[in-house]
């Protein structure tokens, strides 16, 4: 699922997700709760579809041959009618730690 869809914008923003609104039963599964809602810029958005799930993975940092999940992403249609490539990373940079929830891409609804 590497590069940007046709008709997708590259973003790479923030998002704030609206709490109550996680799938807990990805969290029972050991993954991410993808909000149901979340905000992006002071706009609120609500997901209607997940259209496609994926990781992306990585070398260990200390030397050894394991990899680990770094970001798992979300590919979705919201209530609006755009479709957002999302993701959550697992390991974010120092003292970012509430940064975890991110909008790569975004297709605007079809006027």
């Amino acid at each position: 699922m590497d590069g940007i869809p046709p008709g997708h914008q590259f973003v790479s923003e923030r998002i704030e997700p609206v709490g109550g609104t996680f799938d807990t039963g990805r969290m029972v599964a050991g993954g991410p709760g993808l909000p149901r809602q979340f905000r992006w810029r002071g706009k609120d958005y609500e997901v209607a579809q997940v259209l496609d799930t994926w990781k992306s993975t990585g070398d260990c940092h200390s030397g050894s041959d394991e990899r680990y999940v770094r970001k798992h992403w979300f590919w979705i249609a919201t209530a609006d009618g755009s479709e957002m490539r999302l993701y959550f990373d697992r390991q974010p940079k120092p003292g970012a730690a509430k940064q975890r929830w991110w909008l790569a891409t975004v297709r605007p609804p079809d006027p």
